[in-house]
């Protein structure tokens, strides 16, 4: 009962839709992969690096305009060399307002955040299509990992705290489309569903386990090493289910210990802006 009770809430955060066929994801696959994408890495302050972006559709029509905006989208150049990805958007029939593929690089992460709050404040939704994968991407939201697997549409609710991750490879790319809420999504989202088999809770960190992985910030941090203290704090949002932000006050508390006001400034400013938070 409680696990059912469990997935009913995760499903608000993550949820799988339509199956897809095989062979047209492969089809897709083989244009992400070939296409002449310009990249961009763009959001530097989300990432660890290794995250890169290109448009396909978006209201300028340029792909290396990855800065994401309200809008109605239009194609870019780098859609028409895509005929199978133009197809199943124009057959979803979907009012789109960006539309992008997404790379994530092996060892690279999406720091914990939430998206959309810079935008026009009407009903959107995230959907992602896994085109280029493997078992250790994976998304976590609500102190749960999820894997989201090829061969269907995924959709996404980013105003929840989420981070991405990519720990041993290959690359992994996702069709994400930023759509608004109409009839044609009302039909498509009626057919959601999560299993079980997909969500795997992450478990409770104890105050010791915590307590345990400052200290070896610290030690880093001692040696010189900052910027690997800081990750080494913020990978555990991939590992143990922690409350809201609590990956950013412990760098913050890091930096004050080490006698640091700037950066624990810095750190608080970025949990304020990635989280969304009111200043």
């Amino acid at each position: 009962m409680e696990e059912a009770q469990a997935l009913r809430g995760l499903s608000g955060q993550i949820a799988q839709l339509d199956r897809l066929d095989e062979t047209l994801i492969e089809r897709m696959r083989h244009e992400a992969l070939t296409a002449p994408a310009p990249w961009k890495a763009e959001y530097g302050e989300f990432q660890s690096g290794g995250w890169w972006t290109t448009s396909l559709m978006n209201a300028s029509g340029e792909a290396g305009d990855v800065l994401i905006a309200d809008g109605s989208a239009r194609s870019t150049p780098l859609l028409k060399h895509m005929p199978t990805t133009a197809g199943l958007l124009a057959d979803l029939g979907l009012s789109y307002m960006w539309v992008r593929l997404a790379r994530l690089e092996a060892n690279a992460f999406l720091w914990e955040h939430r998206d959309y709050n810079e935008l026009d404040q009407v009903e959107r939704h995230r959907l992602h299509i896994p085109l280029h994968t493997n078992s250790s991407a994976f998304l976590v939201t609500g102190g749960t990992k999820v894997h989201m697997a090829g061969g269907r549409i995924w959709r996404l609710t980013p105003t929840y705290a989420h981070g991405v991750c990519n720990l041993l490879g290959p690359g992994r790319i996702h069709l994400i489309a930023d759509v608004y809420a109409d009839d044609a999504y009302d039909r498509l989202a009626r057919r959601t569903q999560l299993h079980p088999s997909v969500a795997e809770p992450l478990p409770q960190a104890s105050e010791a386990v915590l307590a345990e992985r400052f200290a070896a910030a610290r030690r880093l941090a001692g040696l010189g090493y900052i910027d690997a203290a800081e990750q080494l704090l913020l990978r555990l949002f991939y590992s143990f289910a922690l409350p809201e932000g609590t990956v950013y006050d412990l760098i913050a508390d890091l930096h004050t210990v080490l006698g640091d006001s700037e950066a624990n400034q810095r750190w608080t400013t970025a949990k304020a802006k990635l989280l969304a938070l009111a200043s």
